[in-house]
């Protein structure tokens, strides 16, 4: 199947094979797998730790190179996440930057509206009394269950964010980490997309 791209060079329409582009793309994904692969182990543990800080689960990640593919990466961080206990979760837990107070909670959603509405249709700017109520809950969480509320953020509002905390914060600790553990996983994963992502 054919479409068409621009060529700068002729400054006309050319024909543009859609296997061509695909061949493209796993090509570089190769390449920074193939990177990713040949780190040496410290080298390796610093790209590791931005996407999640829990050290045994960078040291295991580190242990099962080579990753021939994306899908394996990501399976392979699944994998070792399931056998991370306690103690990795909090240390996971606490990587993420505390959020609490009004005026970072404005920082982050302020300027993140723009973006945000790419992703999710209705996404409007965060009310200072939305805010306020985050932070408040924010802190109560914490006071609850001893870490910092995480939640797979990625194209929700400050609204929703609240909603979500105040059915939280009502559970048990023991299910709270069970449920933060798989939200962990869902940031760590869109982290390994973003490391891989052949138009970065």
């Amino acid at each position: 199947m054919e479409s068409v791209r621009y060529d700068n060079q002729k400054h006309a329409w050319m024909p543009w094979n859609f296997a061509v582009s695909r061949r493209i793309v796993q090509l570089v994904i190769f390449m920074k797998l193939t990177k990713l692969n040949n780190l040496d182990p410290a080298e390796a543990a610093q790209v590791f730790v931005k996407c999640c800080t829990a050290s045994a689960w960078v040291r295991e990640m580190i242990e099962r190179r080579p990753f021939d593919s994306l899908p394996a990466l990501k399976q392979q961080a699944s994998d070792v996440w399931e056998t991370m206990q306690a103690d990795d979760l909090l240390e996971a837990f606490a990587g993420h930057p505390k959020i609490g107070d009004l005026s970072s909670l404005k920082e982050k959603f302020h300027n993140t509206v723009a973006s945000a509405s790419r992703e999710q249709s209705g996404v409007e700017s965060a009310s200072d009394a939305a805010l306020e109520e985050l932070a408040r809950y924010n802190g109560d969480y914490e006071d609850k269950f001893g870490f910092i509320f995480i939640v797979f953020a990625s194209g929700k509002s400050a609204v929703e964010m609240l909603d979500i905390i105040k059915a939280r914060i009502h559970n048990g600790v023991s299910e709270e980490m069970l449920i933060a553990a798989g939200e962990q996983l869902k940031i760590t994963q869109l982290r390994l997309d973003r490391l891989i992502d052949p138009n970065d």
